[in-house]
């Protein structure tokens, strides 16, 4: 049985020159060129790098960290935290995140807006308005950058941490006040009706890093309610340990029952010394230095892979986001798949086999004399290679009807 079989199609090729006739008893070469699947990776060094005001050290260092993330991945996210896009009313950092998020398009990755509505970084001027004015412009924040962004990112974590929203109690914030106020349901329905108006294409996701009972309840009572919730967005920050695949099947079980598209969208494996277990909130853990190690950087690269093959292998999981890509981020924990130097990890090298080697499809295939071929392998689009004619193809677990390649001269 294949393991992988979810993340795998066939289609029949209809292949013809550029004169009509087909392609007929030929020897062609597919080649995977994208994936379906969504491997991701916090894209923020993008900002900096697109943005222009750096130094030519920084410049270069950005660069050549950025090279190194688009070899491997496909998905970016960018941050879109209230507090730091508009720390100061009306005036939004719209141009540098879109100078990122077009950086990004323009060499073909897929890219999300992370977070819209969210009690922790968020705007610090909110708390000087009534609940009512709070609620009026989180609305209005939330049409005013998914219009901006639409057709650059048509992906948005809508909302971030709504189970422990309306009882956070680290320090005074709007969203807090506002949604003990509402309830959590009628605060996601608020939120997720806006970006719906906002841009009625876009992908939106609901994304906590509660993924006990508390998480699975709230997403019923939301869709009961008819809040129109795309993707249920799971957070795993694994800086005490690892969860183990008897806790990743228990996670997945649990939001597979609604029957919607499971993103893991925050995803952290350190290669240091672990944090300690008595440790509640994560942010409580303040340390000078957080350093990887050898047998921490084997772990990490074991326990990822083992991770990614099992979310890999889940047919209703349709995206991985490893949430630092470099060493010291978060925390200032070892959590990247390069080190702070930009030196590569050895779970780079095993992700890089994964996705790049193992889960790509190249294969011969031959015409018949109407110039078709059956082409199956993993999902996504590929190049179709007639000696020095190139076609393009794209494969879908929907595609019924022969997909039509017209081979031109390169």
């Amino acid at each position: 049985m294949d393991r992988f079989a979810c993340r795998k199609g066939s289609c029949v090729l209809q292949l013809s020159y550029a004169d009509g006739t087909p392609a007929a008893h030929r020897r062609i070469q597919a080649q995977q060129i994208t994936q379906a699947f969504g491997f991701g990776c916090g894209a923020f060094d993008t900002v900096p790098l697109a943005g222009g005001d750096i130094s030519e050290a920084e410049r270069l260092s950005l660069g050549e960290r950025m090279d190194k993330w688009l070899e491997l991945f496909n998905y970016g996210t960018l941050p879109f935290y209230w507090g730091r896009f508009e720390p100061e009313r009306d005036h939004p950092q719209t141009e540098a995140l879109m100078r990122a998020a077009l950086w990004l398009q323009a060499r073909g990755v897929t890219v999300k807006g992370h977070t819209l509505c969210w009690h922790t970084v968020t705007a610090p001027w909110l708390t000087e308005l009534s609940n009512e004015a709070i609620m009026q412009a989180q609305l209005e924040r939330i049409r005013r950058d998914v219009t901006d962004f639409k057709g650059v990112i048509d992906r948005w974590d809508v909302i971030n941490e709504a189970v422990i929203m309306p009882v956070f109690d680290k320090y005074d914030n709007g969203i807090t006040r506002v949604c003990k106020q509402l309830g959590r349901v009628r605060m996601v329905k608020e939120v997720f009706a806006a970006a719906r108006e906002a841009n009625p294409g876009a992908l939106l996701v609901m994304n906590d890093f509660n993924v006990s009972d508390e998480y699975q309840i709230l997403i019923d009572g939301c869709l009961n309610a008819g809040v129109p919730i795309d993707v249920i967005g799971i957070q795993s920050h694994q800086h005490q340990g690892y969860w183990g695949l008897t806790k990743l099947q228990e996670v997945l079980d649990r939001f597979a029952v609604f029957g919607l598209p499971l993103h893991f969208t925050e995803n952290t494996l350190i290669s240091g010394e672990l944090m300690p277990g008595y440790i509640e909130d994560l942010n409580d853990w303040q340390v000078s230095q957080w350093p990887t190690t050898p047998e921490g950087e084997a772990r990490q690269a074991r326990e990822t892979v083992e991770m990614l093959d099992a979310l890999f292998a889940h047919p209703l999981v349709e995206a991985f986001t490893i949430w630092d890509h470099v060493d010291g981020k978060w925390l200032g924990a070892p959590s990247g798949v390069l080190r702070a130097d930009n030196t590569e990890k050895p779970v780079r090298t095993a992700l890089m086999r994964r996705i790049r080697e193992d889960w790509r499809t190249r294969v011969t295939l031959e015409t018949d004399e109407a110039g078709r071929a059956e082409l199956s392998g993993f999902l996504g689009s590929y190049e179709i290679i007639d000696m020095q004619k190139h076609g393009r193809a794209v494969l879908t677990k929907d595609t019924h009807q022969p997909v039509q390649v017209l081979l031109e001269e390169v």
